[in-house]
């Protein structure tokens, strides 16, 4: 048998036989001729069977009139290329038809089910050629930041999930119970592990990795259930170093993704690829709470972070006036910071930064603070107990740099780049309060 040809690839390939196969997206049945458009991974072709008077002809006739939408067909026939064929410019008439899985009649979702609806039948929701996008973007845009990591020594990192104490802290943590060992925690960052690797002196990590938040959250850009980017270098001499380090990544990554899919993001999403400028706009905390009051708005958490509306006013300030859509927000208090961000001794204030895409926060990173004793200090500070944080502690007492790194939420960042409403559409299977499955 001849082998199956990508849909992709046919218009590359002169007249004559080939082999295709995919899933049936319509289905016209037309009295002297019948046409199935034919989808795979790679795109659609138009199916054309003329109906004949023969034995053979009326049987594949029959078996065409029965597909049902979604149903999957290995196709054999003629390639042709004829440029008043709107689907790519080249049609197959078929020999064969066989029908590998039937589906049902009737399709449960529509282009107007809601986006719950959608998600409960998710596998037949990513068949839509723009969702299949999603995910060739998501893998292009993986592939550029591994790529450039590695071109600058960066080793990844593949960290654990479960831990015997928590990450960061005892809030918004899934607890399950392990073996003789008692309580285990699904990890809410691979923070504690990539702080590890730079003591066993790697210098720069990164990982890709999925991580758990037990927040009972409904919004837009909140899941269970996420994939962190993250990233730890050894000897940076503050968080500056981190987000020259970070600005450098995302280009590469959009860059990749505007050559290799920007005309599809175009046609399919309705927007440009905009690859952004270096470097990024900067703006410390204060400032930024300056700035927002004047456009008359009024962040109103006592704690002094930004709200998601302050983060849009920034945001907005930043495009008006820079002409950037992303913005550093550097130098927060040590109040709204975990307690290994390191201080800066002339400030007071952490050595950190928020990177704010488009309106919506998508980085936390920071120096860490990397002397026992210091750490020890801010820990107490915060009214943590050393002794429940003595696996993250340990490591420190036998030497580790100066460092320092980000974490990224991939869903956000996709979710922008792409214009979306909510990470529901640029994850695989969406995690949340009131969703366990698919």
């Amino acid at each position: 048998m001849t082998s199956r040809i990508l849909i992709k690839n046919l218009a590359s390939l002169p007249d004559g036989p080939v082999a295709v196969a995919g899933w049936v997206d319509t289905v016209r049945d037309q009295k002297k001729v019948q046409f199935v458009v034919l989808r795979d991974e790679s795109g659609a072709l138009q199916l054309v069977h003329p109906r004949g008077d023969d034995a053979v002809a009326d049987e594949l006739a029959e078996t065409i009139s029965g597909l049902s939408v979604g149903s999957f067909l290995t196709v054999t026939g003629e390639l042709k290329h004829d440029e008043r064929v709107k689907l790519g410019g080249v049609e197959v008439r078929v020999d064969t038809l066989t029908v590998e899985t039937r589906a049902l009649p009737e399709t449960p979702i529509a282009a107007d089910s809601s986006l719950d609806k959608r998600l409960d039948y998710r596998w037949i929701d990513l068949r839509q050629p723009r969702n299949n996008l999603i995910f060739r973007v998501q893998t292009t845009l993986e592939h550029a930041w591994r790529t450039w990591w590695i071109d600058n020594g960066f080793v990844e990192v593949h960290t654990p999930s479960l831990m015997s104490s928590p990450s960061e802290s005892r809030a918004e943590l899934f607890q399950l119970d392990y073996f003789d060992l008692g309580t285990a925690y699904l990890a809410q960052s691979p923070q504690h592990f990539k702080q590890m690797a730079q003591a066993a002196g790697f210098g720069r990590v990164f990982a890709i990795t999925p991580v758990f938040r037990a927040d009972p959250s409904f919004t837009s850009r909140h899941a269970t259930e996420f994939t962190s980017v993250d990233m730890e270098v050894s000897w940076v001499d503050s968080h500056e170093d981190v987000m020259a380090l970070q600005e450098q990544l995302l280009v590469a990554g959009f860059q990749a993704v505007k050559d290799r899919h920007g005309a599809e993001i175009e046609a399919l999403f309705g927007l440009e690829v905009e690859v952004p400028a270096l470097p990024f706009p900067r703006i410390p905390l204060a400032e930024a709470h300056a700035i927002i009051q004047a456009r008359g708005y009024t962040v109103p958490r006592a704690d002094g972070d930004l709200d998601p509306e302050g983060e849009r006013q920034i945001a907005a300030y930043v495009k008006e006036t820079y002409g950037h859509d992303f913005v550093f927000l550097t130098d927060y208090p040590a109040t709204i910071r975990p307690f290994y961000h390191m201080l800066d001794e002339a400030t007071g204030l952490t050595k950190s930064y928020d990177l704010v895409y488009r309106g919506t926060e998508i980085t936390t990173g920071a120096q860490r603070e990397h002397r026992i004793e210091v750490l020890e200090k801010q820990a107490l500070a915060k009214g943590l107990d050393l002794a429940g944080l003595e696996t993250y502690l340990e490591f420190f007492r036998y030497g580790v740099p100066p460092h320092g790194g980000f974490g990224m939420g991939l869903a956000r960042v996709l979710m922008l780049l792409l214009g979306e409403a909510s990470i529901r559409e640029v994850t695989f299977l969406f995690r949340g309060p009131t969703r366990l499955f698919p």
